[in-house]
């Protein structure tokens, strides 16, 4: 593994999560959720904490409450 990868992993992470964030208060929730699940796929086996963290962003995503509002 190269040097500094998990943490370059992470701050990417950061980038793409905090863009669904935006991209789902822009009103565009659906497409929020299909590119969280997308990333969930993407690294359910291989990096677990980065899936921990789209998976709960996709769950926050889909809530009653959430989407109603957008």
């Amino acid at each position: 593994m190269i040097d500094g990868a998990p943490i370059q992993a992470t701050q990417l992470a950061d980038v793409l999560l905090d863009s669904l964030r935006q991209l789902a208060a822009a009103g565009e929730n659906e497409a929020a959720c299909r590119l969280a699940g997308q990333a969930c796929a993407i690294l359910r086996r291989g990096d677990a904490g980065n899936w921990r963290r789209f998976n709960a962003l996709l769950h926050r995503l889909t809530r009653p409450d959430h989407t109603s509002s957008s």
